[in-house]
């Protein structure tokens, strides 16, 4: 099965395009992070059309300091959604099992500065729903906001530590600790980086990029180990040439032990 992820970055004006670009990929699974409620409904009836089965997680109306903006997994096959106990921001985070058995969890996680412990609180409950759902294939893919540097020994710094790695005490270490957690944290329990799995630790690679050059990866996915990575790559060229968002598109080339 191949996947497809990617953070739209909430463009009204250029959804169609974006959409037809995301239907004609042939993908068979779609995580789409950031649509806005002026677009949520239009994305859902475009990759309908395009023969796919659709949840999306329910937007808020509003939020304080923070337009709302929500998450799309789509599949081929059949899914039934589920909602991740303990999210704070429930759009930003959704999980879909598929027919075929495999459990995709997909999260775009709030920025550092958002209040109330928003990233924190968002990425120890997807740990906690990831290390929870033992007994089948599953994978978590999306925007996780995080690290902030990756070495080439595998170690990371998160936004929990400022650019020379020296960790904030505002932060501290429960942030560290949380912003670690899906994209290193899941390693014990069995789970891959996917990306650098294919590619290993030297590659610096970029997903999403400021406007005038540098960046970060952000976008991830991270997959259980009954699940064989044979190809994971970014669609830079989306970003770059059609700057249809500021982020790379993740597709993933897989296969799912039944």
């Amino acid at each position: 099965m191949v996947l497809l992820s990617w953070n739209v970055a909430g463009r009204v004006s250029r959804a169609a395009e974006q959409a037809d670009l995301v239907a004609g990929a042939g993908a068979d699974v779609v995580c789409l992070q950031e649509l806005s409620p002026a677009t949520a409904s239009a994305w859902s009836d475009r990759l309908k059309s395009a023969g796919y089965h659709v949840t999306v997680a329910e937007l808020p109306a509003a939020r304080e300091s923070s337009r709302p903006l929500g998450v799309l997994i789509a599949a081929r096959s059949g899914l039934r959604a589920s909602s991740i106990d303990g999210v704070p921001w429930p759009e930003r985070a959704l999980a879909a099992r598929l027919e075929e058995g495999l459990e995709v969890v997909n999260v775009h996680s709030p920025i550092s500065p958002k209040p109330g412990l928003a990233k924190v609180l968002t990425h120890e409950a997807v740990f906690r729903h990831m290390v929870a759902g033992a007994g089948h294939p599953r994978l978590v893919c999306g925007d996780l906001n995080t690290p902030r540097r990756e070495h080439a020994d595998g170690s990371v710094w998160t936004f929990a530590r400022t650019r020379r790695g020296v960790l904030r005490p505002e932060r501290g270490e429960r942030w560290d600790t949380a912003e670690t957690a899906l994209v290193r944290g899941l390693e014990p329990n069995g789970f891959r980086d996917a990306f650098r799995e294919r590619h290993g630790h030297t590659l610096k690679e970029v997903s999403w990029a400021w406007p005038r050059g540098g960046g970060y990866r952000l976008d991830h996915l991270v997959v259980s180990e009954e699940i064989d990575v044979q190809n994971c790559s970014y669609l830079h060229e989306w970003r770059t040439d059609h700057k249809l968002s500021d982020h790379s598109p993740l597709v993933a080339e897989l296969t799912v032990a039944r």
